[in-house]
């Protein structure tokens, strides 16, 4: 499936200074050290093209939702990484607009990397103000933009959509990725094709569960997601955290699965049987599982149950794509991460399915998880809200705004 945007290899870059978008809102821990580096790595393919073609690479890219200049949110640590892993000096400079990001960029040599200081430190960004995007445009000179941070194309943003009215702009290879894998396997999967659904809201992934009634052939609900499911279906959930006010949403959801899969409703949207519960959430609480209809007032549902577990195992064992989205559990808490580890380990022990798991804390928990980095899986998205966006066919305003491939 061809891509519907230009892309870095359609455009004669050789020798050019490139502005490059890239999305470095990596996590960071108590001391300011970056504690995972998917997305810094995830660039690298897009640089390293370029570092092959022998531009001037400029990065812009935000961290975090600074109020102001906040020095706890430069990216100095992530020039310090990126350097590291693709091998190559980087220069750091510390602003993005202005006659010290311009002289910065002017005397870095040709075929290096520069990386600006945090796009968020000014209000402009968010804002997506046509001023402040020809200011990015004049320091970086560049004469390319190229969009690569998938985590933020969903958001018009002054780096994402304003810039593009001051440089001709293409897509990276990670856009180009991201793109075709998450629309391929909604618009022409192998199938089976099952859903994974957990985390907290509905609310969140409601266009999303709207969009796979359609074209999924299983959707598995988990997480607190499952608690709100359950509780509409007359359930008692004890103290479990569910969502309010969601009646009328799943509703039409059911409608929806009834038209498609008549009677074999329960059968098509697979809600836990099982659920494991404490009496609070914290290191020491013990897991126990009970059986739905067996909630206790003061129990809290933390994560599936152990039939739930194997059920969600034995679908995905027949699936030739599986699509997951949010953790099963409170699965930074190991006796809550059994249902999301269970999960992760069916997939990474079947290379026939293709495994494409949603941003956000479900790709967070599956790092930690692997110990390959990811390679256990067919693909790991960069975007939380971007891949829901996407897959639930919405258009991506930092994508749109490229320049059109030559039909």
């Amino acid at each position: 499936m061809g891509f519907f945007k230009l892309t870095i290899r359609d455009v004669p870059i050789d020798h050019k200074t490139v502005l490059v978008r890239a999305d470095y809102n990596v996590p960071l821990n108590k001391k300011g050290d970056i504690s995972d580096d998917l997305r810094i790595k995830a660039s690298l393919p897009t640089l390293q093209y370029l570092l092959d073609h022998h531009c001037k690479i400029v990065i812009i890219s935000h961290l975090g939702r600074p109020e102001g200049r906040d020095k706890s949110r430069s990216l100095a640590p992530v020039a310090a990484r990126l350097q590291k892993l693709i091998g190559t000096p980087v220069t750091f400079v510390e602003d993005c607009i202005g006659d010290v990001a311009l002289q910065g960029v002017k005397q870095a040599p040709a075929g290096s990397i520069v990386l600006l200081e945090n796009l968020r430190f000014y209000e402009e960004e968010e804002a997506n103000d046509d001023v402040f995007a020809a200011k990015l445009a004049q320091a970086s000179g560049a004469r390319y933009f190229v969009q690569d941070g998938f985590g933020v194309v969903h958001r018009a943003h002054a780096s994402t959509d304003a810039i593009t009215n001051h440089i001709p702009s293409v897509a990276g290879l990670l856009i180009e990725r991201e793109y075709q894998t998450i629309t391929g396997a909604m618009e022409h999967p192998a199938r089976p094709l099952v859903a994974v659904l957990g985390g907290a809201k509905i609310s969140d992934k409601i266009t999303v569960i709207e969009k796979l009634v359609k074209v999924a052939d299983k959707i598995i609900v988990g997480g607190a997601m499952a608690n709100t499911f359950l509780a509409y279906r007359g359930c008692e959930m004890g103290l479990s955290k569910c969502e309010t006010g969601q009646e009328g949403v799943l509703d039409a959801v059911y409608d929806a699965a009834r038209k498609k899969v008549g009677d074999a409703v329960d059968d098509f949207i697979i809600l836990p049987t099982d659920v494991a519960v404490a009496k609070e959430l914290s290191n020491s609480a013990r897991r126990r599982v009970v059986a739905v209809d067996s909630i206790a007032s003061d129990d809290i549902s933390l994560d599936i149950g152990d039939a739930s577990i194997q059920r969600m195992a034995d679908e995905v064992a027949d699936a030739k794509t599986v699509i997951w989205n949010g953790t099963m559990g409170i699965a930074e808490y190991a006796a809550f991460s059994h249902g999301s580890a269970r999960l992760a380990l069916a997939l990474a022990t079947q290379p026939q399915t293709t495994s494409i798991v949603g941003g956000g804390d479900t790709a967070d928990f599956v790092l930690k998880w692997d110990g390959h980095e990811g390679a256990s899986f067919s693909h790991i998205s960069t975007g939380g809200g971007a891949s829901l966006e996407l897959m639930s066919g919405k258009k991506l305003p930092g994508i749109e705004s490229l320049l059109n491939a030559r039909k």
